[in-house]
């Protein structure tokens, strides 16, 4: 019997239920999502937007994306090539059959799922996490959000919203033409002092010349992720006095990264993807004075303006750590929302506009634990167990 197209309009995925794992099989809604769409193949006003599939998942597929899955490193979950802390490899597989599973895919259902994927580097991969996506949720839009909020009704059930971090040009390359393919929305938030440029990060530079014989005097523990995890919770003057003296007495620079550039910020927002305030220097808002972080928000804020020719309306915190005077000053300029990153599921009318949760995604983890993560299972594991 012929499969059928996923790609025609109306189309429902037939619900799949987990199989009995040792305890009740618990059953979950039905989980297929039609295509949604506007006549232009854009997102709705508030709700749904359209969910295009480009191939139907055949056994070969599904080993084709594992294979890219392990080409590009899902390190935070467990890929076989990656080195892994002890019982990591329990662990993925405990939550790739959990009975757990229908019980968080059921109470995901009720919440609001925010996305923030980093590092997209596969266009084919990355389609198929959104594939899945399409098949057990509704895709929403930052503007059906700021509805939402605005209007006091709660999205629709197991809405989803994809948000990029420390946006790069992976998102141009890799990410647009998988969310093109598929009418969905999205937004990447930006931090301004590199756009234009070829420079790294902070905190890639940092882990780079850390790596590669740097040292600063405030950064004495042991290990490099100690070393990092130290210098990122250093008051933000430590910080950057600490950052210059890697510069000055590593034997090594860190390798160039391309950017996005204004133009190309433009082409994004044409493309339904929303461009966000992720500050001037990623700088973690906690640890800085009141006059950096208004300089950090309304510097950002100002160049964002001139390029896209209009004010943004997301923010995202550094870090993903909330910060309340960060957020009064969002309150004075206008901003609907803000997202921070703690592995969590919000409301589906966010309680605090300005502290919407976000659960990490890799791009390149494979099918199983992106669903795991979509459900809220897996972050949910990760802090019981303290990771």
């Amino acid at each position: 019997m012929p499969r059928p197209d996923t790609r025609t309009p109306g189309f429902r995925t037939p619900h799949v239920g987990t199989p009995h794992v040792g305890t009740p099989h618990v059953g979950t809604p039905h989980v297929g999502t039609p295509h949604v769409g506007t006549a232009n193949g854009g997102p709705q006003e508030l709700g749904t937007a359209g969910c295009e599939t480009e191939d139907y998942e055949t056994p070969g597929s599904r080993s084709r994306e594992r294979e890219r899955a392990r080409e590009y490193g899902a390190r935070r979950f467990g890929a076989p090539d990656a080195p892994q802390p002890a019982g990591a490899d329990r662990l993925v597989q405990w939550l790739r059959h959990s009975p757990a599973q229908p019980l968080f895919r059921a109470h995901a259902a009720r919440r609001l799922v925010v996305l923030a994927f980093r590092r997209v580097t596969d266009r084919h991969v990355f389609g198929a996490q959104l594939d899945r996506l399409c098949r057990v949720a509704v895709p929403v839009s930052l503007r059906a959000l700021e509805q939402a909020v605005r209007e006091g009704r709660p999205l629709p059930p197991r809405s989803v919203l994809i948000t990029f971090d420390d946006a790069d040009r992976g998102v141009l390359d890799h990410a647009l033409p998988a969310l093109t393919a598929r009418g969905l929305p999205a937004v990447a938030f930006v931090v301004t002092e590199l756009i234009g440029t070829d420079r790294p990060s902070w905190r890639q530079e940092a882990a780079f010349l850390l790596a590669n014989g740097g040292h600063a005097r405030a950064v004495t523990a042991d290990g490099l992720a100690a070393r990092l995890a130290q210098l990122a919770t250093l008051p933000d003057p430590d910080r950057r006095r600490s950052l210059h003296e890697l510069r000055v007495n590593s034997p090594v620079r860190p390798p160039r990264r391309e950017r996005l550039t204004p133009e190309q910020l433009r082409r994004l927002t044409a493309a339904q993807v929303v461009i966000g305030n992720q500050t001037l220097g990623d700088a973690d808002l906690r640890r800085c004075d009141d006059a950096t972080v208004h300089a950090e928000i309304r510097t950002a804020h100002q160049a964002l303006t001139e390029w896209l020719g209009a004010a943004p309306t997301a923010f995202a915190y550094p870090g993903g750590h909330h910060d309340p005077r960060a957020a009064g000053l969002l309150t004075d300029l206008g901003y609907p929302t803000a997202f921070v990153n703690d592995d969590r599921l919000s409301p589906r009318l966010p309680r605090e506009p300005l502290r919407v949760s976000r659960l990490a995604v890799e791009a390149g983890c494979d099918g199983a634990q992106f669903e795991a993560v979509l459900s809220g299972l897996h972050p949910a594991v990760h802090r019981w167990r303290g990771v």
